[in-house]
Protein backbone atom coordinates (compact mmCIF):
# COMPACT_ATOMS: atom_id res chain seq x y z
CA UNK A 1 0.00 0.00 0.00
CA UNK A 2 1.51 3.20 -1.03
CA UNK A 3 -0.96 5.93 0.46
CA UNK A 4 -1.23 4.86 4.54
CA UNK A 5 -2.91 7.34 6.95
CA UNK A 6 -1.31 9.29 10.03
CA UNK A 7 -4.07 10.14 11.89
CA UNK A 8 -2.61 13.09 13.64
CA UNK A 9 -0.03 14.29 10.91
CA UNK A 10 -1.03 14.98 7.26
CA UNK A 11 2.21 15.74 6.37
CA UNK A 12 3.51 11.84 6.38
CA UNK A 13 2.08 8.63 5.30
CA UNK A 14 3.52 6.92 8.36
CA UNK A 15 1.41 4.98 10.80
CA UNK A 16 4.48 4.25 13.19
CA UNK A 17 4.70 7.95 13.69
CA UNK A 18 2.01 7.51 16.36
CA UNK A 19 2.29 5.85 19.57
CA UNK A 20 1.14 2.27 19.34
CA UNK A 21 -0.79 3.02 22.33
CA UNK A 22 -2.61 5.47 20.71
CA UNK A 23 -6.57 4.68 19.36
CA UNK A 24 -5.62 6.34 16.10
CA UNK A 25 -2.61 4.25 15.64
CA UNK A 26 -5.12 0.71 15.96
CA UNK A 27 -7.58 3.08 13.83
CA UNK A 28 -4.91 3.60 11.20
CA UNK A 29 -3.78 0.00 11.01
CA UNK A 30 -7.33 -0.86 10.26
CA UNK A 31 -7.59 1.14 7.47
CA UNK A 32 -4.27 -0.16 6.16
CA UNK A 33 -5.64 -3.57 6.49
CA UNK A 34 -9.18 -2.70 5.03
CA UNK A 35 -8.12 -1.16 2.16
CA UNK A 36 -5.85 -4.10 1.21
CA UNK A 37 -8.24 -6.42 1.07
CA UNK A 38 -10.61 -3.56 -0.78
CA UNK A 39 -8.28 -3.56 -3.59
CA UNK A 40 -8.44 -7.04 -3.69
CA UNK A 41 -11.57 -7.00 -5.08
CA UNK A 42 -11.90 -8.34 -8.05
CA UNK A 43 -15.17 -7.18 -11.00
CA UNK A 44 -16.83 -9.90 -10.87
CA UNK A 45 -17.10 -10.35 -7.05
CA UNK A 46 -19.78 -7.48 -6.47
CA UNK A 47 -22.71 -9.51 -6.35
CA UNK A 48 -21.51 -12.29 -3.99
CA UNK A 49 -22.94 -13.05 -0.83
CA UNK A 50 -20.99 -12.23 2.22
CA UNK A 51 -21.05 -13.01 6.63
CA UNK A 52 -23.04 -10.47 6.75
CA UNK A 53 -25.98 -11.98 5.81
CA UNK A 54 -27.98 -9.14 4.37
CA UNK A 55 -25.20 -7.74 2.08
CA UNK A 56 -23.38 -8.77 -0.69
CA UNK A 57 -20.15 -7.20 -1.29
CA UNK A 58 -21.45 -3.57 -2.80
CA UNK A 59 -23.71 -2.72 -0.10
CA UNK A 60 -20.88 -4.11 2.18
CA UNK A 61 -18.18 -1.68 0.63
CA UNK A 62 -20.76 0.64 1.03
CA UNK A 63 -21.57 0.17 4.23
CA UNK A 64 -17.74 0.22 5.33
CA UNK A 65 -17.23 3.98 3.17
CA UNK A 66 -20.12 4.75 5.41
CA UNK A 67 -18.23 3.67 8.88
CA UNK A 68 -15.12 5.84 7.57
CA UNK A 69 -17.68 9.32 7.17
CA UNK A 70 -19.33 8.62 10.52
CA UNK A 71 -15.84 8.54 12.16
CA UNK A 72 -15.01 11.68 10.64
CA UNK A 73 -18.55 13.47 11.09
CA UNK A 74 -18.03 12.48 15.24
CA UNK A 75 -14.27 13.92 14.88
CA UNK A 76 -15.70 16.94 13.54
CA UNK A 77 -18.46 17.14 15.76
CA UNK A 78 -21.46 16.39 12.91
CA UNK A 79 -23.96 13.72 13.26
CA UNK A 80 -23.16 10.49 12.70
CA UNK A 81 -26.26 8.96 12.73
CA UNK A 82 -27.58 11.49 9.85
CA UNK A 83 -26.11 9.16 7.09
CA UNK A 84 -27.82 6.29 5.62
CA UNK A 85 -26.50 3.05 6.53
CA UNK A 86 -24.52 2.74 3.18
CA UNK A 87 -23.10 4.78 0.14
CA UNK A 88 -24.59 4.17 -3.12
CA UNK A 89 -23.85 4.58 -6.73
CA UNK A 90 -20.28 3.62 -6.78
CA UNK A 91 -18.48 2.67 -9.94
CA UNK A 92 -17.42 -0.15 -9.58
CA UNK A 93 -13.50 1.05 -10.53
CA UNK A 94 -13.79 3.86 -8.08
CA UNK A 95 -13.57 1.87 -4.45
CA UNK A 96 -10.02 2.31 -3.86
CA UNK A 97 -9.86 6.30 -4.54
CA UNK A 98 -13.28 6.19 -2.57
CA UNK A 99 -11.98 4.92 0.87
CA UNK A 100 -8.84 7.06 0.28
CA UNK A 101 -10.59 9.69 0.17
CA UNK A 102 -12.47 9.12 3.08
CA UNK A 103 -9.43 7.79 5.00
CA UNK A 104 -8.03 11.50 4.94
CA UNK A 105 -11.56 13.02 5.74
CA UNK A 106 -10.80 10.98 9.27
CA UNK A 107 -7.42 11.61 9.39
CA UNK A 108 -8.47 15.54 9.25
CA UNK A 109 -11.04 15.23 11.30
CA UNK A 110 -9.24 14.12 14.42
CA UNK A 111 -5.47 15.15 13.46
CA UNK A 112 -5.92 17.54 16.87
CA UNK A 113 -5.17 15.25 20.02
CA UNK A 114 -7.92 16.99 22.30
CA UNK A 115 -10.47 14.91 20.38
CA UNK A 116 -9.77 11.49 22.07
CA UNK A 117 -10.45 12.83 25.37
CA UNK A 118 -13.72 15.00 24.01
CA UNK A 119 -16.82 13.36 25.03
CA UNK A 120 -18.92 12.17 22.14
CA UNK A 121 -22.32 10.95 21.87
CA UNK A 122 -23.75 8.23 19.71
CA UNK A 123 -27.23 6.92 20.34
CA UNK A 124 -25.71 4.05 22.65
CA UNK A 125 -23.22 5.24 24.13
CA UNK A 126 -21.52 8.38 25.40
CA UNK A 127 -17.75 8.47 25.33
CA UNK A 128 -14.46 10.08 24.78
CA UNK A 129 -13.20 10.13 21.77
CA UNK A 130 -10.70 7.38 22.22
CA UNK A 131 -13.00 4.90 22.84
CA UNK A 132 -14.87 5.79 19.61
CA UNK A 133 -12.16 5.29 17.32
CA UNK A 134 -11.28 1.65 19.50
CA UNK A 135 -15.62 1.02 18.83
CA UNK A 136 -15.35 1.82 14.88
CA UNK A 137 -11.79 0.12 15.20
CA UNK A 138 -13.67 -2.82 15.84
CA UNK A 139 -16.46 -2.85 13.49
CA UNK A 140 -14.15 -2.03 10.78
CA UNK A 141 -11.81 -4.37 11.35
CA UNK A 142 -14.88 -7.51 11.43
CA UNK A 143 -16.54 -5.80 8.00
CA UNK A 144 -13.15 -6.28 6.55
CA UNK A 145 -12.73 -10.38 7.41
CA UNK A 146 -16.79 -10.45 6.26
CA UNK A 147 -14.75 -8.96 2.75
CA UNK A 148 -12.12 -10.82 2.77
CA UNK A 149 -14.19 -14.42 3.38
CA UNK A 150 -16.76 -13.14 0.53
CA UNK A 151 -14.01 -12.50 -1.87
CA UNK A 152 -11.51 -15.45 -0.77
CA UNK A 153 -8.61 -13.11 0.32
CA UNK A 154 -6.36 -13.80 3.05
CA UNK A 155 -5.05 -11.00 5.56
CA UNK A 156 -1.47 -10.01 7.02
CA UNK A 157 -3.44 -8.73 10.43
CA UNK A 158 -1.79 -6.57 12.64
CA UNK A 159 -1.84 -7.82 16.02
CA UNK A 160 -2.15 -4.99 18.28
CA UNK A 161 -4.81 -3.73 16.31
CA UNK A 162 -6.63 -6.82 17.01
CA UNK A 163 -6.35 -6.47 20.56
CA UNK A 164 -7.46 -3.02 20.54
CA UNK A 165 -10.65 -3.84 18.53
CA UNK A 166 -11.65 -7.15 20.66
CA UNK A 167 -11.16 -5.32 23.79
CA UNK A 168 -13.66 -3.00 22.35
CA UNK A 169 -16.28 -4.83 21.13
CA UNK A 170 -16.28 -7.03 24.54
CA UNK A 171 -17.05 -3.77 26.24
CA UNK A 172 -19.44 -2.55 23.62
CA UNK A 173 -21.72 -5.53 23.00
CA UNK A 174 -23.74 -7.40 25.15
CA UNK A 175 -23.25 -11.35 25.72
CA UNK A 176 -26.68 -12.00 25.91
CA UNK A 177 -29.99 -12.01 23.69
CA UNK A 178 -29.19 -9.74 21.02
CA UNK A 179 -32.32 -9.70 19.20
CA UNK A 180 -34.24 -8.50 22.54
CA UNK A 181 -31.24 -5.71 23.15
CA UNK A 182 -31.91 -4.00 19.58
CA UNK A 183 -35.56 -4.92 19.74
CA UNK A 184 -35.41 -2.17 22.62
CA UNK A 185 -33.03 0.03 21.23
CA UNK A 186 -35.25 0.11 17.74
CA UNK A 187 -37.51 2.16 20.07
CA UNK A 188 -35.55 4.99 20.44
CA UNK A 189 -36.53 7.41 17.34
CA UNK A 190 -32.88 8.07 16.54
CA UNK A 191 -32.62 4.30 15.15
CA UNK A 192 -33.93 2.75 12.11
CA UNK A 193 -36.91 0.98 13.26
CA UNK A 194 -35.51 -2.57 11.29
CA UNK A 195 -33.33 -2.86 14.08
CA UNK A 196 -36.25 -4.96 16.04
CA UNK A 197 -36.73 -7.23 12.84
CA UNK A 198 -32.83 -7.22 11.53
CA UNK A 199 -30.08 -6.94 14.13
CA UNK A 200 -26.61 -5.64 12.95
CA UNK A 201 -25.03 -8.59 15.35
CA UNK A 202 -26.10 -11.55 16.32
CA UNK A 203 -25.65 -13.52 18.95
CA UNK A 204 -22.06 -14.24 19.88
CA UNK A 205 -20.37 -17.59 18.59
CA UNK A 206 -17.89 -19.57 20.98
CA UNK A 207 -14.79 -19.93 19.08
CA UNK A 208 -13.40 -22.62 21.39
CA UNK A 209 -10.49 -22.46 24.34
CA UNK A 210 -7.46 -22.22 22.55
CA UNK A 211 -8.99 -19.08 19.52
CA UNK A 212 -7.12 -16.60 18.46
CA UNK A 213 -7.44 -13.01 19.30
CA UNK A 214 -9.19 -12.67 15.73
CA UNK A 215 -11.43 -15.55 15.88
CA UNK A 216 -12.25 -14.55 19.18
CA UNK A 217 -13.66 -10.75 17.59
CA UNK A 218 -15.64 -12.82 14.93
CA UNK A 219 -17.17 -14.90 17.37
CA UNK A 220 -18.27 -12.03 19.27
CA UNK A 221 -19.67 -10.09 16.44
CA UNK A 222 -21.24 -13.42 15.92
CA UNK A 223 -19.92 -14.91 12.69
CA UNK A 224 -18.38 -18.54 12.40
CA UNK A 225 -14.81 -17.62 12.39
CA UNK A 226 -13.17 -19.82 9.36
CA UNK A 227 -9.24 -20.57 9.22
CA UNK A 228 -8.63 -18.90 5.39
CA UNK A 229 -8.70 -15.35 6.62
CA UNK A 230 -6.10 -15.89 9.21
Amino acid sequence: MNDTVNMNDSTTNDTNALSPTDPRSAFAHAVVTARAVIDGVQPHQFELPTPCTEKNVRSLLGHMLMVFDRIAALGNGDDPMAMPDEITGVADDAWPAMFLAAAHRVQAAWTDDAKLEQMMVLPWATAPGSAMLAMYTSELTVHTWDLAVATGQRVEWHQPTLDVALASALQALPSGDREAYFAEMAKDARFRPELAINPPFRNAVDPGADASTLDRLIGWYGRQPLPNVA
